[in-house]
């Protein structure tokens, strides 16, 4: 939502975490967490002092929701073949690692086609715009 928020204001000057956490009456010391984490992962640019804020470091057709994910999450996987010991003892014996890896390969693809620019409608109508954020930290982000 607040890079959604970032991509819909023209000139692309930063906004600070206040606004946008007004705007989607989101917990402004929660969203201010996640947008210090999209900036350490390269997706926003912070910008100090009195008209400071965060922007986007690319435009939003450049940027996806596998990489808003990934930054906030990690890796995205259903299962990992592979441990913090090494590679799982049934390795040479499973038979379900190609189909998870299929799946998990399938919903990186299809996050990686959908983009910031994909989010917001065509009118410029803000969805969600001024209601309670009930979702997780992913929807928050987008």
């Amino acid at each position: 939502m607040a890079l959604k928020y970032l991509a819909e204001q023209t000139g692309g000057s930063a906004h600070s975490a206040k606004d946008i956490a007004e705007a989607y009456h989101i917990p402004p010391q929660l969203l201010a967490k996640i947008l210090q984490t999209l900036a350490k992962a390269g997706l926003l640019v912070s910008h100090a002092g009195t008209n400071g804020g965060y922007a986007l470091s690319r435009a939003a057709t450049e940027i996806t929701a596998f990489e808003v994910i990934r930054a906030i999450d990690g890796p995205l996987f259903i299962t990992s073949c592979i441990t913090i010991h090494g590679a799982c003892d049934l390795t040479s014996t499973c038979t379900i690692k190609e189909p998870l890896r299929k799946v998990n390969d399938s919903i990186k693809d299809l996050l990686s086609g959908i983009h910031i620019a994909d989010l917001i409608e065509a009118d410029g109508e803000q969805v969600g715009a001024g209601a309670p954020v009930g979702g997780g930290l992913v929807s928050i982000a987008l």
